[in-house]
């Protein structure tokens, strides 16, 4: 019988979930920057799972870490320790910024954040929450208030005490202005919105230090600085959600906060610290973490299996240098889709650090062109090249390949984006 996908798609899994292409991919096995789907074919992979896949598909020393702590114990829950977690746990509290400490392992990104808000409730004694437009954090009720991104939401899913701060978003300023004329109007303006959307004394200020379903938008140097201290002049802690930028993809730099010179109160992770296995993480100032009293537990939470991976795929970001590498490949990637931008007229704006870049598509008078970025995510895979897609508007292509992408994968991707280009520019 022939495999039919759509059809059983339609028949078996909630309508709400979104997946990509007109005619869904069934993906079967990958090797380092590239997947097979179940008819065979190969792909050049520059989505990486949403940013997950941090060190290759199938990376050696990941799976060989896991194959080992398989043949041990693969589940605990927190009631009980394992040795991995520990040693992720150790990592963690060394390789971050400032003086995070203390972890708390969850299944998922989602999880993570929940756990920072609650942790900086505790903490302060309050409960109000800033967080910036074009955001995302999750899928829970609380994540999806705190996310600042309409096609996210669902009424049935708003929690109240949560507010929403301009962001850096340059290509398109609310405030008309033009950096660095602007005198950072954007970050200025959360003293503004605290006095006047919130009891004036805030829990906490929470942001993506590279937003990315929002479309990688990448605030200017001083935004986090200026945002950060109003935030903490009215109580809040600074919550930085790491789960994309993380461990290197920012590039020259383990976590995406660094580049703005800002040391967070609290940090959550997800996503690439693991590789592909089911993760979260918030790690926390130790007076924070301690003023989260009474009893909790996570069936799932530090599982053996996933903490063996975070453990291995740690050790191969620090051994092999990756931070450094992916300034590397990711300022060639850069520079090529910069050439691109000068060439088409549709392609709007191009952002982003490292191996994290956005590439807004766009019509006359930079009007959003979501179904021109649908055209070419489906051009990009009758070529053999997966990319991804965000944006408020949908219009915005992200290109993430695993951080282990070698300068001729780059040359290669760049060939097949040159190619899209040259199709829609025909059509």
């Amino acid at each position: 019988m022939p495999y039919r996908p759509k059809e059983l798609k339609e028949q078996y899994l909630y309508p709400a979930i979104r997946t990509y292409y007109d005619e869904p991919l069934v993906l079967d096995h990958g090797m380092g920057t590239r997947v097979w789907d179940i008819g065979g074919r190969d792909y050049l992979d520059f989505f990486g799972g949403i940013l997950t896949v941090s060190v290759g598909h199938s990376n050696p020393r990941v799976v060989g870490r896991m194959g080992e702590q398989l043949k041990k114990i693969i589940h605990t829950s927190t009631c009980y320790l394992n040795e991995p977690m520990l040693e992720v746990a150790e990592k963690l509290a060394k390789i971050t910024p400032g003086r995070l400490q203390k972890s708390f392992f969850l299944n998922s990104g989602t999880e993570a954040i929940e756990t920072a808000i609650v942790s900086a409730k505790a903490h302060t004694g309050r409960h109000e929450i800033i967080s910036l437009r074009h955001s995302y954090h999750g899928r829970s009720a609380v994540a999806t208030t705190l996310t600042g991104h309409a096609p996210w939401k669902t009424v049935a899913s708003t929690t109240p005490g949560i507010v929403h701060a301009h962001n850096g978003y340059c290509y398109r300023c609310p405030f008309k202005q033009t950096y660095p004329g602007c005198d950072l109007a954007c970050a200025r303006d959360l003293e503004e919105l605290i006095k006047t959307t919130t009891s004036g004394a805030v829990a906490a200020l929470i942001a993506e230090p590279i937003q990315g379903v929002g479309g990688f938008i990448t605030p200017p140097p001083e935004f986090f600085q200026i945002a950060v201290e109003i935030a903490r002049k009215y109580g809040g802690v600074f919550i930085c959600d790491e789960v994309q930028t993380g461990f290197g993809r920012t590039g020259g730099k383990l976590f995406g906060i660094e580049h703005w010179g800002v040391e967070p109160e609290i940090m959550v992770f997800a996503k690439g610290l693991a590789n592909g296995a089911a993760i979260g993480c918030t790690i926390a100032l130790p007076e924070i973490a301690d003023n989260l009293k009474g009893s909790t537990i996570s069936t799932f939470g530090g599982n053996p299996l996933s903490m063996a991976a975070a453990s291995a795929t740690i050790d191969v970001i620090l051994d092999e240098e990756i931070p450094q590498h992916v300034e590397q490949v990711g300022g060639l990637l850069m520079a090529g889709l910069r050439e691109l931008h000068a060439e088409h007229k549709f392609i709007g704006d191009v952002r982003g650090k490292g191996l994290m870049i956005g590439v807004e598509l766009v019509g006359e008078n930079k009007t959003p062109a979501p179904q021109v970025a649908v055209q070419f995510m489906e051009c990009a895979r009758e070529l053999g090249m997966l990319i991804g897609r965000g944006g408020l508007y949908g219009n915005v292509l992200r290109l993430t390949p695993p951080m282990t992408v070698k300068d001729t994968e780059v040359a290669e991707a760049l060939d097949k984006l040159g190619k899209v280009c040259d199709q829609l520019n025909q059509a």
